[in-house]
């Protein structure tokens, strides 16, 4: 017999394991059932597809203590494991990923166990209480046992042995007490129910253990004695299939938390229980934050689909429209069938049907939170909205019946955020259009000049400040027969018939210098024209067409063949001492005049946000004005 060595990575995460990363030792218990549940779920299914004569009730895990030796035993009567199998499953502990995770976030929470849970590491939570752990294991159907054994990161060996039964046998030799740690809790059946009760409670097969009771010995007074009696410590009934009745909000938060590795609870449950043209049970979670990977191409959406408590799917995709990637849960159905597999599934007309019904329950709930608890909705939307609103512009506006109403912008009048729905609905009789702003921070929209003359008219605009925002408008096109203008379009047709005739003649006077100017910016522009806009500013950019600047600011920071700009339009405000100055220097200075355009394009564009061309000659420009 020799003993073999973990591979070096796995030999590390094993390390950080013994010398407890986690404060948390009693969760060792929870994956070593989970394990036997899993265990038992492959034979279950294995009987249900092979007919081997093998029923749900047959199954179940048994616990034992040995207090006096420091002895805790698990033994599951699952589908066991080959020689093979143990040396895949017990002697490579993790991809990896899982050593750069925990190496990338160093300042984790010491009691952070999502190494654990998203890596599959969970059976060597057990060195966290032990010295040395046993497994003994035979596979259905096999006629020879093995044993793993292994004292920690020295290695381990693999041998066989003897057992009659299928199923597996973990044996674990509990450490002995320290200055920091008691150890001796892990061998108390209080402390073990206890430990059952609140992670493994929803198992779907008994977990078994003698538990001993005390009562007076006959005729005495006050000598105790103690019997034990075999029992089950779980319920059985998964969380799902209970009443909301019998369910309070920290039992849901609770089954959250160790379901989905969460250490906060989540902002809302959803609890749906359908029949008739779809038969399942339904429990989801809509998270407080966004899991660190949500907004990248390694998040993987879905929810856990579950035929008659068998699990068929971790992450079901299909059963999530994107809009809703972010929601957690999963879904038991009768009706699908046990032997679908992955491609088969994505063309069931049942699960097309459930996924249906789930979105309509998740926008409920979402609506329902935005009417009654609006600051817990916020909260929300802070984590999410920027995936609510993707789910609007994806698609070409497919989404857009569904998410319009969960939309929040913030506003110019309420200075917070607000839906259309309670915008359109304080709209002057006279206005038009919804008018909204785009720019990277609400100050900054604020004081951009383009909105002077929309808040002088008092009209509401709605600041837009995430990159897909005005593309999720364009998607929209309307909202309740309004449609949308950003108050950097130009023409907002704000003027009286007076501004307008007044304009008019202005822009007729003005159109050789204006020409002038465009020539003279060499193609830099569409156009040069009076602003409409503007009230005490000199100049702005302003756009012809769908793409507004904004818009090109955004295509500007992503990789395309495609260099997409908007037609950029220089206003100049005929009211402001500018104007004039203009207007001498194309009589009398026409070089000074092209240095002056200059200046002012690229005044425009700082406005904007936007990068001038040669920032060294502009301020040389400004430099020699200033000399003069």
């Amino acid at each position: 017999m020799s003993k073999k060595a973990f591979k070096a990575e796995s030999k590390r995460l094993l390390d950080m394991m013994i010398n407890s990363i986690y404060t948390h030792k009693e969760i060792f218990l929870r994956e070593l059932i989970s394990n036997a549940s899993d265990a038992m779920d492959k034979l279950y299914y294995k009987s249900l597809t092979e007919n081997i004569g093998l029923s749900r009730g047959d199954f179940e895990i048994n616990l034992t203590v040995d207090k006096d030796n420091r002895i805790l035993t698990i033994t599951d009567n699952g589908i066991g494991m080959t020689k093979d199998e143990l040396e895949n499953n017990l002697g490579v502990i993790a991809q990896s990923g899982s050593f750069k995770f925990k190496n990338e976030n160093a300042d984790t929470e010491k009691d952070d166990i999502n190494v654990i849970g998203q890596f599959g590491v969970g059976f060597y939570s057990a060195f966290m209480v032990a010295s040395n752990v046993t497994v003994e294991t035979k596979a259905y159907g096999s006629d020879q046992a093995y044993k793993w054994y292994s004292e920690g990161v020295d290695g381990y060996t693999i041998t066989e042995a003897d057992k009659d039964s299928y199923g597996t046998r973990i044996t674990l030799k509990i450490k002995e007490n320290t200055e920091e740690e008691d150890y001796d809790e892990f061998l108390t059946e209080y402390k073990i129910k206890g430990i059952v009760k609140k992670y493994s409670d929803y198992i779907r097969y008994p977990i078994k253990m003698m538990v001993g009771h005390s009562h007076l010995k006959e005729g005495t007074e006050d000598e105790y004695e103690t019997h034990y009696e075999l029992e089950t410590l779980n319920s059985m009934v998964p969380i799902w299939n209970k009443s909301k009745s019998e369910l309070k909000d920290e039992d849901y938060n609770e089954f959250y938390k160790e379901k989905f590795f969460d250490y906060d609870d989540p902002i809302a449950h959803i609890h749906t229980k359908t029949e008739g043209t779809a038969t399942y049970n339904a429990l989801m979670y809509i998270p407080s934050k966004a899991p660190f990977d949500y907004y990248s191409k390694d998040y993987e959406k879905g929810l856990q689909l579950y035929s008659n408590g068998v699990l068929i799917m971790d992450k079901c995709a299909d059963l999530l429209p994107d809009c809703f990637s972010f929601v957690k849960g999963l879904v038991d159905s009768a009706d699908l069938s046990l032997n679908i597999s992955r491609e088969m599934l994505q063309h069931d007309r049942q699960l097309k049907i459930i996924a249906k019904s789930l979105e309509r329950s998740i926008k409920n709930e979402l609506t329902k939170m935005l009417r009654n608890d609006r600051e817990k909705y916020e909260k929300f939307w802070k984590a999410f909205g920027l995936q609510i609103k993707f789910g609007v512009y994806n698609g070409f506006g497919e989404g857009k019946e569904l998410l319009k109403d969960l939309l929040l912008f913030y506003s110019s009048f309420e200075k917070k955020y607000v839906t259309l729905e309670e915008y359109v609905s304080r709209m002057k009789e006279d206005q038009k259009f919804i008018y909204f702003a785009s720019g990277e921070t609400v100050d900054k929209i604020d004081n951009l000049p383009q909105t002077e003359l929309v808040k002088d008219k008092g009209y509401e605009i709605l600041y837009l400040t995430d990159s897909v925002d005005e593309f999720a408008l364009q998607m929209m096109v309307d909202y309740g027969g309004k449609q949308f203008k950003s108050v950097a379009a130009g023409d907002l047709d704000l003027e009286t018939p007076e501004e307008k005739e007044e304009m008019k003649t202005k822009t007729e006077e003005s159109k050789d210098m204006f020409a002038f100017i465009k020539d003279s910016l060499g193609g830099r522009v569409k156009d040069v024209r009076l602003s409409k806009i503007l009230k005490s500013h000199a100049v702005c950019l302003t756009s012809d067409g769908i793409l507004s600047i904004e818009m090109e600011k955004v295509l500007s920071q992503m990789p395309s063949e495609h260099n997409a700009k908007a037609e950029k339009v220089l206003e100049i405000n005929a009211n402001h001492p500018i104007y004039e100055t203009l207007k001498k220097l194309y009589e009398t200075d026409k070089d000074k005049l092209k240095v002056y355009s200059d200046i002012l394009y690229n005044q425009a564009l700082l406005v904007e946000g936007m990068p001038i061309e040669n920032p060294v000659d502009f301020s040389n420009k400004i430099c020699s004005l200033m000399t003069e």
